[in-house]
């Protein structure tokens, strides 16, 4: 999908009007995105997934009588080219768990900030995967627990955790991953390190760019599985 021609074709599955309205009218504000449909339960979002061929299908987890990472599996069949985003106020491991293992591309929380879940959106709609900063150090236990590694995060591979001799980090570089791999927010970091918020997201984007990884997410299960 060429993404610079073509708006993101939306269906939005939550059981709560209020919300569900909300954040229609905020992805509609917007001209990158087209809400083609919404659903307020399992069924209704699979007849619409089938009719309407969206692109991105975000999902809140708790929907009348199925927790909405089990109906991943039913809306990727009606839309096989659609990529689903959970949008919820659960922050369990196990839910987080269970909906990345069952196909959803990416979890966020209801209390993510307008302007990131644009683009968590159109992030996900390109290819990638995200999840919540908060979720960060829960995605890596999960993973750990069930005794295999986190998937990869879109289209970028995890080149560095693939790779026998991944490249140096700096003293500096090392205490962040440390951090980042306990699930610590860039604020959180700044404030245990003493430094600037700002100088934070630099690093993290030179590690980024350093190690050959494409998300926040792939940077927490490379430094967990490098003992950081």
């Amino acid at each position: 999908m060429e993404l610079d021609r073509v708006r993101v074709r939306v269906l939005v599955v939550d059981d709560h009007s209020l919300f569900r309205r909300g954040l229609i009218a905020l992805l509609s504000g917007d001209g990158q995105f087209e809400v083609v449909a919404e659903a307020g339960d399992a069924a209704e979002a699979q007849r619409h997934a089938a009719e309407c061929s969206p692109d991105v299908i975000l999902l809140d987890h708790h929907l009348p009588g199925v927790r909405g990472a089990d109906a991943v599996a039913g809306l990727l069949e009606k839309a096989p080219n659609a990529r689903v985003l959970m949008l919820t106020v659960s922050e369990e491991e196990e839910d987080l768990a269970r909906a990345l293992r069952l196909g959803a591309c990416g979890y966020l929380l209801k209390t993510l900030d307008s302007d990131l879940l644009i683009q968590a959106v159109l992030r996900v709609a390109r290819g990638d995967s995200v999840v919540s900063e908060e979720m960060t150090g829960k995605l890596v236990s999960a993973f750990q627990s069930l005794g295999r590694p986190a998937p990869a995060s879109g289209s970028g591979a995890m080149h560095a955790t693939d790779a026998e001799g991944a490249p140096e980090v700096s003293p500096r570089e090392r205490e962040i991953l440390t951090h980042i791999a306990r699930g610590a927010s860039n604020k959180e970091i700044a404030r245990a390190l003493g430094i600037a918020e700002t100088t934070v997201k630099i690093h993290v984007q030179h590690i980024l760019r350093k190690l050959g990884l494409s998300s926040r997410v792939q940077v927490a299960v490379f430094a967990s599985q490098r003992g950081y």
